[in-house]
């Protein structure tokens, strides 16, 4: 493998992604590293009343732009720097602005649904799948979503039970199959991701 390293991160709402990501950037520093998040892709909702769309089922596929992503990806990988949208999940819209991502050697994108969509999977040089046990996940989305969202308790366990588990069990869960790379506890267990930065520096040289 030379060129552009393309790394998917996937796994549960709560899982350890982030974790895991950072881990990965301190490891590899002061490796120039690009970080895209399939989050940032998430549809505008401005043209709906505020009311709607709260009630919108965010953990769907279809909830996502991930053609843009592809594209962005594909652009990558090709050296083209891109432009990711910035989403706005207090208000579920999309903000107008925009973040610049350079074609670094090493791209990583992380989300739920990374491995669960076809087109994306094809382009992803390793797939790593992040597994946490339920209740752990739920607590920690429960404390990001009131903490860095400004969500009530009954809106994040409403949208858990509506659709975040239904979807996982439906979408993610089964997602887990296409990964070469499965990392118990995320960010945690050191030595899987050990073992993952060896391979991405291997891979870079």
């Amino acid at each position: 493998m030379t060129g552009r390293v393309l790394l998917g991160v996937a796994g549960g709402s709560g899982s350890g992604k982030t974790t895991v990501v950072k881990e990965i950037l301190q490891r590899l520093h002061p490796s120039p590293v690009s970080v895209i998040h399939h989050d940032s892709y998430y549809l505008d909702l401005s043209h709906l009343p505020f009311e709607e769309r709260v009630r919108m089922n965010f953990d769907h596929p279809d909830a996502l732009e991930t053609a843009l992503l592809v594209q962005h990806l594909t652009d990558l990988k090709a050296g083209i720097a891109v432009e990711v949208p910035v989403y706005d999940f207090s208000t579920h819209t999309r903000t107008g602005e925009t973040r610049r991502v350079e074609p670094t050697g090493v791209i990583i994108v992380d989300g739920i649904l990374v491995l669960a969509e076809p087109l994306l999977r094809t382009l992803l040089d390793i797939k790593v799948f992040v597994d946490t046990d339920p209740d752990i996940r739920f607590i920690r989305r429960l404390r990001r979503d009131q903490r860095d969202r400004g969500r009530s308790l009954e809106s994040v366990v409403e949208q858990y039970l509506t659709t975040v588990r239904p979807m996982h069990l439906a979408f993610v869960e089964g997602s887990r199959a296409f990964a070469d790379i499965i990392i118990p506890e995320g960010g945690r267990n050191r030595v899987a991701i050990d073992l993952l930065v060896s391979r991405l520096q291997l891979a870079r040289a």
